[in-house]
């Protein structure tokens, strides 16, 4: 193998996979990265067996062929050379680099070690902004909780349609759901469901959220593949293949409320602002008190711990319903309000034991579900 290309661009590149190389001391082929130099185009590949990722990048090739690299080396160094030419070249399983005064070998391994990365079915896709689809999972993914009695809600479910995703994510405290509508920029002929590793997820958000352009979604069995095309040419630029998890999602849609017995309309900043106050002088279970006072049209929100003292405030809003006495746990209120983006958010409860629903106002595409803390 050997190649020409700039050291951004290659650092670009290792930037993007080096994340999912793991430090594995059962498989340590799984600490490298895979170059893969094939007519005008450099491959790299990285995988930790759940999730591959292939970044391709234009080139010049004068030599096609394959090597496996300790990737952290490999990016560490890249990241100290001048942004030049760098010239590379493999030497029986060594890889040979030469940038303007510096000059250095790494010790590699045969690319036939290399795990192999699955390959996903390519007839049937969807395709959407890239921005669209990285802000419509980010507003769930973090709800997600690793649990070994139950791994499917250790998972961010997707139910994919011609015209919507739809996107949740529970820890059986609370539930968000995210709806994302599509302009008919899809090949499905029927609907797909399945349940992403939160993993996954997170890297997609961090991979694709900055890139513009159209990110397209392949399905298969027991993998999904996402994948952004090059600018320059018709050609995978990235694409990350996942596994998923196996199992059924809870019927999530039987637990939310079709109607409430009180209503709040509130400004979302000083709803935000007095949860986080009250956040300062809750007790070990987090607990923060809301007492909705229609008549008043007010609402007080309170929290006590014998280590800190009291706090007390009140929010005045549009109320309907009944009067009501609560209590919730303050971090979930908080990531609630912080995945709101309008101004004004909708608070809809449903009795002292209920749960309570939190929504934008005048935007059907975003719920979050919490459920309060029993008092005795």
């Amino acid at each position: 193998m050997r190649l020409i290309i700039l050291q951004e661009k290659l650092k670009n590149g290792l930037n993007i996979i080096e994340r999912i190389s793991l430090k594995s001391l059962t498989l340590p082929i799984l600490n490298n990265v895979l170059f893969s130099a094939e007519k005008n185009f450099l491959k790299l590949s990285a995988t930790d067996l759940e999730i591959g990722i292939n970044w391709w990048v234009l080139t010049k090739i004068e030599k096609p062929g394959e090597i496996t690299i300790p990737s952290r080396l490999l990016s560490g160094f890249i990241n100290l050379l001048p942004n030049k030419k760098i010239n590379l070249e493999v030497e029986k399983n060594n890889l040979l680099l030469n940038c303007e005064n510096y000059k250095t070998q790494i010790n590699g391994f045969s690319a036939e070690e290399f795990p192999i990365i699955p390959k996903v079915n390519q007839n049937e896709f969807i395709s959407l902004n890239n921005s669209v689809f990285c802000r419509g999972v980010g507003q769930v993914v973090d709800i997600a909780l690793p649990s070994g009695t139950r791994p499917e809600i250790s998972g961010i479910y997707f139910l994919f349609q011609k015209n919507a995703i739809t996107v949740a994510a529970t820890d059986s405290f609370r539930l968000g759901e995210k709806k994302i509508f599509l302009k008919n920029n899809s090949s499905l002929k029927e609907d797909y469901s399945l349940i992403l590793p939160q993993k996954t997820a997170k890297e997609l958000i961090n991979i694709f959220n900055d890139k513009p352009g159209e990110l397209k979604i392949y399905f298969s069995a027991n993998q999904v593949m996402f994948e952004r095309l090059m600018e320059e040419v018709v050609h995978p630029q990235i694409q990350v293949v996942s596994r998923l998890i196996e199992g059924e999602y809870p019927n999530y849609q039987e637990i939310i409320p079709k109607k409430y017995t009180t209503q709040l309309i509130l400004n979302k900043e000083e709803f935000l602002n007095q949860i986080k106050s009250a956040s300062l002088f809750s007790g070990k279970i987090n607990e923060v008190n809301i007492k909705i006072l229609p008549q008043e049209k007010k609402i007080e929100i309170f929290s006590q711990s014998p280590e800190t003292g009291k706090y007390q405030s009140f929010i005045s809003g549009k109320i309907k319903g009944q009067p009501l006495k609560m209590s919730f746990n303050h971090r979930f209120l908080l990531d609630g309000l912080a995945n709101i983006k309008s101004a004004e958010v909708v608070f809809e409860l449903n009795g002292e034991a209920g749960p309570g629903l939190l929504r934008p106002l005048a935007d059907e595409s975003y719920l979050y579900l919490v459920m309060p803390i029993k008092t005795n």
